[in-house]
């Protein structure tokens, strides 16, 4: 038996087990294997998903990170994550600035550290191109029609008049693995409430349905603008909370940074039973 520090935190109700990299380093196991033995809801601490820092020495970013899904399967990004990835390395000294970057699967991340426990992150621009998303398909699948989107990991962006909640739990799970996405994708399903905040619930690649998405949230907003249903800074009313997305894209500017603010706090600190 081994015992692990390790500190829960959450997004939104999106929740995550952190480790720091000595800590993981003891527990000498795989990530894949780590990462679905803590997260298990039953049988471990319970999470959609672990975080660990871990040290880098390239010149474009101070340090880097590694996220696995609660299935045992890694993410090249997740925005909640990010957000209290952020308050987590700089409140444990892991840095020493507010505003920093992150080596991700993704690419270079930017986050920043506000006031109030909010976090904003530089998300990049988002992702387009059928081939890089990745998607293989048309634009409709059965009765949806979808926008597919990448914000580093895919996304299948579906608006409705129905309970979004609702929408997610029933066509969630097939849509996450539909052929079309060859990498599976994260499934959003939107309900427009005005031009400027929209209701998003969410199926998550790997994970399942989860309180919360930054990069769902900004995927959504993401598609929002493009198909003219929204202006460019929205309120995204989530299962567990609320964030805020700009993006100042259009259909002719499609290259614009997406920029996610949002909440992250801490649950408990732990020493864990390995």
């Amino acid at each position: 038996m081994t015992l692990i520090k390790i500190t829960k935190m959450h997004g939104c109700g999106n929740d995550f087990v952190f480790m720091d990299y000595d800590e993981f380093q003891k527990t000498k196991m795989s990530l894949e294997s780590l990462s679905s033995k803590v997260c298990d809801r039953h049988f471990g601490i319970g999470a959609d998903g672990l975080i660990i820092p871990f040290p880098y020495d390239g010149e474009d970013a101070d340090l880097a990170w590694e996220y696995y899904n609660s299935d045992g399967t890694p993410a090249q990004m997740c925005g909640n994550g990010m957000r209290c990835f952020a308050r987590y390395v700089y409140d444990k000294g892991l840095v020493n600035k507010k505003s920093f970057a992150v080596k991700t699967r993704a690419g270079i991340i930017k986050p920043q550290i506000i006031e109030n426990e909010l976090i904003k992150v530089n998300m990049g621009a988002p992702i387009l191109e059928d081939e890089r998303i990745p998607f293989k398909g048309e634009r409709k699948i059965d009765n949806f029609v979808i926008n597919p989107i990448s914000m580093g990991n895919p996304h299948c962006v579906i608006f409705t008049d129905e309970n979004t909640m609702n929408m997610a739990q029933t066509y969630g799970p097939k849509l996450e693995k539909h052929q079309y996405f060859p990498e599976k994708t994260n499934v959003e399903f939107v309900k427009i409430i005005s031009e400027s905040e929209i209701e998003m619930s969410v199926y998550e690649r790997g994970c399942g349905i989860t309180l919360a998405c930054g990069t769902g949230a900004c995927a959504s907003v993401v598609a929002c603008v493009l198909n003219n249903l929204t202006e460019n800074i929205v309120k995204v009313n989530l299962p567990g909370g609320v964030v805020n997305v700009e993006w100042q894209g259009s259909s002719d500017n499609r290259n614009e940074n997406v920029y996610l603010i949002g909440p992250a706090q801490y649950s408990f600190n732990a020493e864990y039973m390995l």
